[in-house]
């Protein structure tokens, strides 16, 4: 059985979640039909480490996820909070 940690309730069953696709910055919402297709449907499928959402459904929790798409390993799961933190701080913003 492959248990995943939800950050909020702790590990889980793999059954209960559901994938959400990659993080991904949302475009402005005067872009083109091309350009918001692209993002809706269209993903990187990067081999490698990358950012997830994914659902807790018993919950109805979002969180972010951090998994190597080559091995399929959960790296670190994290609050959608905690990740806007993090992305910040790594851009030089502050956290406030």
């Amino acid at each position: 059985m492959k248990i995943l940690t939800c950050p909020i309730n702790g590990p889980r069953n793999i059954t209960e979640f559901v994938w959400g696709g990659e993080v991904k910055a949302m475009p402005d919402a005067a872009s083109s039909d091309d350009q918001w297709t692209e993002y809706l449907f269209l993903d990187q499928n990067i081999a490698g480490e990358i950012y997830e959402w994914w659902l807790h459904a018993p919950t109805n929790t979002w969180f972010i996820a951090r998994r190597n798409t080559v091995t399929d390993h959960i790296i670190e799961t994290m609050t959608v909070d905690a990740y806007f933190v993090r992305t910040s701080e790594q851009r030089g913003g502050s956290a406030a």
